[in-house]
């Protein structure tokens, strides 16, 4: 079992930026591939970004790609999303998720989810 924590959501102000954090509980964490999904309301949970469990490669969506950057600290058993130049489409509930092996685009590969965290963009 993997329980996920996330944190750093509010709100910010578009051109702003926030960091993201999901706490891990495994001791097995370094195993896993860890994605970072959005979800806003009315709409399907899409990938954000992804990192592979070695920490080696990384993936993110087109939407995101030079503004979001996707870390992890295997020793501190967290991942983070650190996101600049926000925009109102950016705003949404966060999802931070875990998948045993490679990076997977899609939510129904992910084992395990955190609870979300709220991020609100104005503008």
């Amino acid at each position: 079992q993997v329980q996920l924590v996330e944190s750093g959501g509010g709100l910010v102000q578009a051109g702003g930026s926030l960091r993201l954090s999901c706490a891990a509980s495994a001791r097995t964490f370094s195993s896993y591939s860890m994605g970072w999904f959005r979800q806003a309301p009315g709409e399907g949970r899409g990938f954000v970004a992804g990192i592979r469990w070695s920490g080696g490669s990384t993936r993110y969506a087109d939407s995101v790609k030079g503004r979001f950057t996707i870390s992890r600290d295997n020793d501190k058993n967290t991942v983070y999303l650190q996101k600049n130049s926000l925009k109102p489409e950016d705003a949404a509930v966060y999802y931070c998720a875990a998948a045993f092996g490679l990076v997977r685009y899609r939510p129904q590969k992910y084992d395990y989810w955190g609870q979300g965290t709220q991020v609100t963009v104005s503008s």
